[in-house]
Parts: structure tokens; C-alpha cells; sequence
């Protein structure tokens, strides 16, 4: 019954952790990519915030159920730390460049 106890341990801090990334990391990529969308889109500029606003929603939808469809919750946060790196990047350099 002892060993039993660790593994569900383990168990429920793998929920918690992919809990965590789904809100807050699901966030911050949903930022970014809206971030990224209203300023690339190629329309007038309250048709670009209203569009990536609406594309919004189904971002965040996607990355709750990629991190719990990832494999592990390492997988599930690398799943979302890299794209949201590289939108970051494609925010700052959109803030950058004219």
C-alpha cells in the first residue's frame, strides 16, 4: 500500500503541472498569437484586432487540448514554451520594424 502512495503523488503533481500549462501557458501563447495576428493581418487595423480576437479563442482551445493530449507534461510544456517563444519574437520584431 506504500508504494502505491509515491506513484499517486506523482500522479496528481503530472495533473497539476499540465493544470498549470494549460491555463497559464494556454494564456500567454493565446496573447502572443493574438498579439502577432492583429499585427501582421492584412486588413484595417480594427478589422485585424477583431479577427485575431475571434481566431483567439479556438488558440486557447488548441493548447488545453494539447497539453492533455501530450505524451508527458514535460512534452506538454515544451508543446507550448516553444511556439510562444517564437511568437514572441515575431511581437517584438513586428514593434521593431515599420
Amino acid at each position: 500500500m506504500t508504494s502505491a502512495a509515491p506513484s499517486g503523488l506523482r500522479y496528481r503533481l503530472a495533473v497539476l503541472s499540465r493544470t498549470l500549462a494549460a491555463v497559464g501557458g494556454g494564456y500567454v501563447l493565446t496573447t502572443l498569437a493574438t498579439m502577432v495576428a492583429a499585427r501582421f493581418l492584412p486588413m484595417g487595423r480594427a478589422d485585424a484586432v477583431m479577427t485575431a480576437t475571434m481566431l483567439s479563442f479556438a488558440v486557447f482551445t488548441c493548447a488545453v487540448i494539447w497539453v492533455f493530449a501530450a505524451r508527458s507534461a514535460w512534452r506538454a510544456w515544451c508543446g507550448l514554451a516553444l511556439p510562444a517563444l517564437a511568437l514572441a519574437l515575431l511581437a517584438w520584431f513586428g514593434r521593431v520594424l515599420p
